[in-house]
């Protein structure tokens, strides 16, 4: 059985972010609130928490496409290799923001993803995650959770989630409506930024 954590973005509590820390660290399975949709996440560094993701998922865990959850730039160096100054730029006047930036990755990946040559990176516009991220230490493996509703394709109302993720996840995160459009993809380890799915976050930032 989940439990239903309220956070307030405007003012996350010390207290709940600590109990989503410590599930996270005792290997649990996270649903929260993005600045775009409701992520499903887990600890980067519990192998066992991450299988249990690409298990749900119906992926294997090596060729999975999950995105890391950063509480701001200064993550990157753990995962990305050097980046050149004009994706810098880029990725500052973006984040924290709606979009997914894939960039290369480096020999620090958790061992489960070491055949990757890519990551994609998220610093979303929340406070709740990035609280979280902070305390945590490190960052959260991160999916968004889609519904099999061909009219509705996210969820956006915690309580529903609840239902539908009740035996599947330690804590579902309740920050209010979520939004129900994904974050914008971009590809920055080609010459020219490539974007791979157009989200939330405007495309006039190139």
């Amino acid at each position: 059985m989940a439990e239903i954590v309220r956070i307030y973005n405007e003012n996350p509590n010390p207290r709940e972010i600590s109990k989503v820390v410590k599930t996270l660290r005792n290997g649990g399975l996270v649903i929260y609130p993005t600045d775009t949709v409701y992520g499903l996440g887990c600890d980067i560094t519990n192998n066992t928490a991450l299988e249990k993701i690409a298990q749900i998922k119906g992926v294997k865990l090596d060729k999975a496409n999950f995105s890391f959850i950063c509480h701001d730039l200064s993550n990157l160096s753990d995962y990305v290799k050097q980046i050149d100054t004009a994706t810098f730029k880029i990725l500052k006047r973006c984040l924290p923001g709606p979009y997914t930036f894939i960039l290369p990755g480096n020999n620090n990946l958790p061992t489960v993803f070491k055949k990757k040559k890519t990551v994609g990176i998220r610093i979303p516009d929340n406070n709740i995650c990035r609280a979280i991220v902070e305390e945590l230490g490190n960052p959260i493996v991160s999916t968004s959770i889609r519904d099999e509703d061909e009219v509705i394709e996210y969820t956006t109302d915690p309580e529903l989630i609840l239902e539908k993720w009740d035996n599947l996840v330690e804590i579902v995160i309740d920050g209010g409506y979520g939004d129900n459009t994904p974050s914008t993809v971009i590809d920055m380890t080609t010459t020219e930024p490539e974007v791979i799915r157009e989200g939330k976050g405007s495309l006039e930032i190139m």
